[in-house]
């Protein structure tokens, strides 16, 4: 067995038509961009990119494998991580663990961030267990309504700095 090469760069405009194949369904999707309506369009994501900063592209042997950005930042203070997306066929192979390290070291660099945050829909199990296991911790939950169903959006906060 060999093994995987992970690597990451700035995401350009002309990732964003893979990087729409990421989410299979919009159980997916709302997960990890709820604001965006099934199924996502490069249109939807270029205006995120847009609006967003560090949009992240992480590679794996040379191929697209996820993709992350911050929705919020205040200098010297935090970041707030968002669209965070794996390509299917990356799942289970480090990417996630990889790129939320990635844009932990984007945030003390660019930003000079004390602190990384994330929210975490609770239907989301896989991406609870990855922040959980990265050593991220429960800082809150707000009641989300999607659609008529009421969902939980977990908070939490992992120190990059004192």
């Amino acid at each position: 067995m060999t093994d995987s090469l992970l690597a990451h760069r700035p995401a350009t405009d002309g990732d964003l038509d893979a990087v729409t194949h990421f989410v299979h369904n919009a159980d997916e999707l709302f997960y990890a961009f709820p604001r965006a309506h099934w199924p996502l369009t490069r249109e939807q994501l270029a205006a995120a990119c847009a609006e967003r900063q560090g949009s992240t592209l992480a590679l794996l042997d040379g191929q697209p494998a996820g993709f992350a950005n911050f929705y919020q930042s205040l200098p010297g203070e935090y970041c707030a991580l968002g669209n965070l997306m794996i390509a299917p066929w990356a799942r289970s192979r480090g990417v996630a663990s990889y790129l939320v390290g990635a844009m932990e070291q984007l945030a003390l660099r660019d930003f000079d961030a004390r602190e990384l945050q994330v929210s975490c829909f609770n239907d989301n199990a896989a991406g609870l267990l990855l922040y959980a296991h990265l050593g991220y911790r429960l800082t809150g939950l707000e009641q989300r309504q999607r659609g008529e169903q009421r969902v939980a959006l977990l908070q939490f906060v992992k120190r990059l700095r004192s």
